[in-house]
């Protein structure tokens, strides 16, 4: 691989996670070739894109093609059937990048050998329109070129993190990986709040999921902190302090919110065994 060139890289799982991530790619022009495998073939949209040819399994990958980076992008819960076929590519020139859930460091080591270069990443789901934010570590095999590697392909998609401590994952998965289910569920509920304050049904739902996603951009788009932006809103003995003196009681949102990210963490630590 040169940076002229671009990588060449073996996709295993072209889900919505992996679809994305694919896109990226392909427009930044990261990949110079990509091999999918994938049970339901290639996306319509990658036909007649020379870059990208599939493959039906690890024992259908073109001849002679060795890949920089192996793409982990199936479901957790198939992953121990499907990595083991894949041992054949370990050597040091190729990383193998997963972006599954709860699979450690230590769980591909020991399906694809202890010498294996690995590099295991927890994006979320706004990586589907390139706004997603993933947290990497590295295992001690990996080169800083391909660290570089990983890191430009991960940003295909949003912003990368990198830590060293592997346990950070089980917290980052509780922050970041799930917290895009916390925000959702946020949007039902001041919906369903806006409709007992007596809204109609549709338009409080669309005051909520304006709100949130706007102020998701303002935040994106100001170099203030949060903390800054929530009290430039809040006007003495307005209606904003009147909410927020509900929500940051001692029993409101921060001690369930804190309740919330540590009973993930623990569950994210489970399933990591």
């Amino acid at each position: 691989m040169t940076a002229e060139t671009g990588a060449s890289l073996l996709l295993v799982g072209c889900g919505k996670m992996g679809g994305a991530m694919l896109d990226g790619w392909l427009a930044a022009g990261t990949a110079s070739r990509v091999v999918v495998v994938d049970r339901v073939g290639l996306p319509d949209r990658l036909a007649g894109d020379a870059r990208v040819s599939p493959a039906s399994g690890a024992d259908a990958l073109p001849d002679g093609f060795v890949p920089d980076v192996v793409v982990l992008a199936v479901k957790p819960q198939v992953m121990e059937e499907a990595l083991p076929a894949y041992r054949a590519l370990v050597r040091p020139g190729t990383v193998f990048l997963s972006i599954a859930a709860g699979k450690t460091i230590a769980y591909f080591e020991r399906l694809l050998g202890e010498g294996a270069v690995v590099v295991r990443s927890m994006p979320n789901t706004p990586a589907a329109i390139g706004r997603g934010m993933t947290v990497a570590v590295p295992n001690a095999h990996v080169s800083a070129a391909q660290r570089d590697l990983s890191d430009r392909l991960l940003r295909a998609v949003g912003d990368v993190a990198w830590v060293e401590d592997e346990g950070l994952l089980d917290p980052v998965t509780a922050v970041s990986g799930s917290g895009p289910a916390y925000v959702f569920f946020m949007v039902e509920a001041m919906a369903k709040a806006g409709e007992a304050a007596g809204l109609p049904p549709d338009l409080a739902m669309r005051l909520a999921r304006a709100t949130v996603s706007g102020a998701g951009a303002l935040l994106d788009a100001s170099p203030q902190e949060a903390a800054d932006l929530r009290k430039a809103v809040t006007s003495p003995n307005g209606t904003t302090q009147a909410a927020l003196e509900v929500l940051m009681a001692p029993e409101g949102l921060q001690p369930v919110m804190g309740a919330a990210i540590a009973a993930a963490t623990r569950r994210s630590r489970e399933l990591a065994g």
